[in-house]
This record gives structure tokens, sequence and C-alpha cells, in this order.
């Protein structure tokens, strides 16, 4: 009898770019495990759930994703190389210390016209000079691969096609899974395929628990690896409880 995550994946499909996913996920843990070289997988921003095949409605979860981007810079400076599993448009490494005006506010236009140039403000140097650094010596390095996911089925797959190229680091292999994952999900069969009308009236939505990937992560997938995973409550006075209780059914570190 099939497993709940399993009957998950049975019943969704890979994201369209997948298998491209996958190929560079691949090749970048190869390349970096003929050097030896420690390894992290951080997963960042929130998962939305679909209530359409065609997808105009959904259920996000909300977040920025400041954490997952603050801590790859954190794991590059310390010698990793870093997969850095995002949702689409959350913050990135390093550009996230430049969100909104902020960039454009420390850049200067000099000579409009065929001659144009654009230099950094003096007092923004000692600012941008040593992020551009950081992000210049990963980029030109190779050592951080960025991939994107929005859904929760996205998600899903690239965690699994992640882990299982992680899995030849054995302990040299970090997992920071700093993402917001959804909880509830709709099932694909139960989408309509079409927007949701609002002429029928109020619709009844019903959700399903999303299965816990953790179990299979850590006994199956990468069981030498680190795993760092986080708790989320609204209600700090059981937010304790909750993520000991976490660490004691699944075991990871």
């Amino acid at each position: 009898m099939a497993s709940h995550w399993e009957e998950f994946y049975a019943t969704h499909l890979p994201p369209t770019d997948f298998e491209d996913n996958r190929i560079l996920l691949k090749e970048f843990c190869d390349r970096h495990n003929k050097t030896g070289q420690r390894i992290v997988l951080i997963t960042s921003g929130g998962t939305t759930v679909p209530l359409e095949h065609n997808t105009v409605r959904f259920v996000d979860n909300f977040s920025a994703g400041t954490r997952g981007a603050a801590s790859a810079e954190y794991f590059l400076e310390h010698g990793y190389v870093v997969i850095f599993m995002h949702r689409v448009k959350s913050l990135e490494p390093f550009t996230r210390q430049f969100s909104g005006q902020k960039f454009m506010d420390m850049l200067e236009l000099h000579d409009q016209g065929p001659n144009t140039t654009i230099t950094v403000k003096p007092d923004s140097v000692d600012v941008l000079a040593p992020v551009l650094a950081s992000y210049k010596n990963a980029q030109e390095g190779g050592r951080v691969l960025y991939v994107t996911f929005t859904t929760v089925s996205d998600y899903f797959w690239l965690l699994r096609a992640a882990c299982e190229c992680l899995a030849v680091f054995e302990a040299k292999a970090v997992l920071f899974l700093a993402a917001a994952v959804s909880d509830f999900y709709v099932p694909s069969s139960e989408m309509p395929t079409h927007k949701i009308q609002s002429g029928a009236g109020a619709p009844t939505i019903q959700l399903q628990l999303v299965p816990k990937l953790l179990a299979p992560l850590v006994n199956l997938w990468v069981p030498h690896a680190f795993v760092v995973s986080f708790k989320l409550e609204t209600d700090e006075s059981i937010l304790i409880v909750k993520a000991r209780d976490s660490l004691n059914k699944y075991k990871h570190k």
C-alpha cells in the first residue's frame, strides 16, 4: 500500500521545467562532490495551493524569503556551495539588501544621450562594494545554483530531486528547510479545470492535509545529512512543544 507522500507524487505532475532543473541539480552536485565540497540545500519563500488547474485563484503561505536569502549568504561566506531553492520573486541572496528603490537611489546618471554613464554615489560605495564582491565571488566560482518553485507540488518534486542528488555527499550535506510549505492542499483530481465562477454562488472548497516529507527525507532520501527544519506558530505558548515533538517524531538534527 502506498504511503500518503507516495500517493501525492503519483497524483500530481511535475512542473514543466522539472527535467531541466533535475539535470542542473545533478550537474551541480556531481561537480562539487568531486572536489569534496560541503553543500547546503536552502529552501526559501512560501508555496501556493492552486484552486484551479488553469490557475487564477490560489491559497498562499506568506513568506518574503528573508531568512533563506540571508542564510545563503552566511553559508557561502563559510565555504559551502549552495543550492538556493526559492519561491519565484521571493528575496534572493545579495540582492535582498537592495529591495525597492534603495538600489536606484545609490546610482547617478551622467550625460544622458549616446555617451550616458552610470556611477555609484560616493557615499554608497562602501555599502555596495562588499555585497557586490561577495556576489561575484559566488557567481564566478559557480558556488550557487538557483532553482525556483511556485506551488506546493513544484516544491515537492524539486525537493525530492535535490535530495536524490545530495545523497552522495552523506554527512557533508546540510538541508536548511526554511520555506513556508503549505499544510493543506486541493487534490489535483478535485480541482476544476477553469476559473471558479462566482455566478454559481459561494464555492465549497475541501482542503486535505499535505503529506509530511520529513519522514522519507530523513529516513530514505538523505539519511546521513544534517537536516534543519523550522516551526512557525502564531501562538508562542505552543511553539517549543511542537518543535520538540517534530524533532522526536522525525529524528532529524
